[in-house]
């Protein structure tokens, strides 16, 4: 899985997650929704994200074999 897909399914996760919070648990959760909605804006523009920053700390998205796996 590329980094950028990860990226795009943690944030839907927790869209998604604090969406339920917010509305079954308390409204205060939708400012964490605001942050993330936030952030992918600001990256669009600085080409900048705290968590890509994060997953590739962690190592996500390095492969350790050159080239693509072969299927057959």
């Amino acid at each position: 899985m590329t980094i950028e897909r990860m990226l795009r399914g943690i944030a839907g996760l927790i869209v998604l997650a604090t969406l339920a919070l917010g509305t079954w648990v308390n409204p205060n959760w939708y400012w964490f929704t605001a942050f993330v909605g936030a952030n992918l804006f600001q990256s669009s523009f600085t080409n900048w994200c705290p968590m890509m920053w994060f997953l590739r700390k962690l190592g996500v998205g390095q492969s350790k074999t050159l080239g693509s796996p072969i299927h057959g």
